[in-house]
């Protein structure tokens, strides 16, 4: 009879040992903590949740960096607060990286929607963004001449609506009968539009951004309503130094061609195909030759999708919530791929 592998008695060393082992396998939390300096975001948190009037009474807060940290895991893995508070108390990676052990107490979903909100409200997502993206610069990583520009859906829960209810939010309305009731219309986004793409239908907003085409960082970015074409936020993203420009067809156009001559940028958008005036054999040559860089682009929506589990698809309601998550999702994104970058230039 073939023996069986008895249960040990638990041990004082255990917790450590097998943390130890866990880092001799290289798991990607402890990675990106080790390389991320966090300290550098803790001024602009500590303004968003200091409190003045607070005395010694109260309950304590948790510390604004772990909290951070808490959202950074939930873009990550693109987790619900119930579901990040879950993942904390059951994973010891998690832990480990928000540096709480076994005896302390993680936050409830609660705080967590809490913490999140009080960013929202304060507007200040895009700002740490902007502060990660400064060190990114800092270290020689962007603002190199040569940018690419793409869109990619936020898909959002779709709205049971009435046809004559949609057409009311379409026009940039509410519903008379959404403001009858109160939970209801907390459960209603007004904000989030349709569009068709091909034969895909999506429902809510988009991610647009504009990366360096060596590194594939994201150096900035802005959130639009789905039915917002890709080509409408091109002047607010781009500006003088960007040097070479490369996109897809669809932000080709007369207005956008001078927008770039006027800011000293050369154009590399692809060439569009018109009625009845199909591209020439010289231009999808040179189509072919612009996508090699395009592409890469693509790699970026291709890691929040199936490295950051469908990140592109969030679960809140209004363009506020919806643009703090986008740039959470950047920011960490870019995060991974700084991560990445130097863990790879240094081995």
């Amino acid at each position: 009879m073939q023996r069986t592998i008895k249960k040990r008695d638990p041990g004082l060393f255990d917790y450590q040992s097998r943390m130890g082992d866990l880092s001799e396998k290289g798991y990607p939390l402890e990675k990106l903590d080790q390389r991320i300096v966090w300290e550098i975001f803790r001024e602009e948190l500590e303004g968003v949740f200091a409190s003045p009037s607070q005395g010694l009474g109260g309950r304590p807060r948790y510390d604004v960096v772990l909290m951070f940290k808490v959202l950074v895991l939930q873009r990550y893995y693109n987790l619900s607060d119930e579901q990040t508070e879950f993942q904390i108390n059951d994973r010891l990676t998690f832990q480990k990286f928000l540096g709480l052990t076994l005896s302390d107490k993680a936050p409830d979903e609660k705080t967590i929607w809490l913490f999140r909100e009080g960013l929202v409200k304060a507007g200040v997502v895009e700002k740490l963004f902007k502060m990660f993206e400064r060190h990114l610069s800092e270290a020689g990583l962007t603002g190199q001449a040569g940018k690419i520009i793409d869109a990619s859906f936020v898909d959002v829960p779709r709205q049971r609506n009435s046809r004559e209810e949609n057409e009311i939010i379409k026009g940039g309305g509410v519903p008379v009968v959404f403001g009858e009731n109160e939970n209801r219309l907390r459960q209603k986004d007004v904000e989030a539009r349709w569009t068709k793409k091909g034969e895909e239908v999506h429902y809510g907003y988009k991610n647009h951004v504009k990366a360096d085409e060596k590194t594939k960082l994201i150096e900035d970015y802005a959130v639009t309503a789905a039915s917002v074409h890709d080509s409408q936020v091109v002047e607010a993203l781009i500006e003088k130094g960007d040097g070479v420009l490369h996109a897809d067809s669809a932000y080709r156009g007369e207005e956008i061609e001078k927008v770039l001559e006027e800011k000293g940028i050369r154009s590399e958008i692809h060439e569009r195909a018109y009625r009845n005036r199909p591209l020439t054999e010289a231009q999808k040559i040179l189509n072919r030759q612009k996508s090699k860089i395009r592409v890469r682009v693509e790699h970026i929506f291709g890691q929040m999708t199936n490295g950051m589990r469908d990140g592109l698809k969030m679960r809140w309601i209004g363009t506020r919530r919806i643009a703090a998550g986008v740039g959470l999702l950047n920011l960490v994104y870019n995060m991974v791929r700084y991560e990445q970058m130097m863990r790879l230039r240094l081995a």
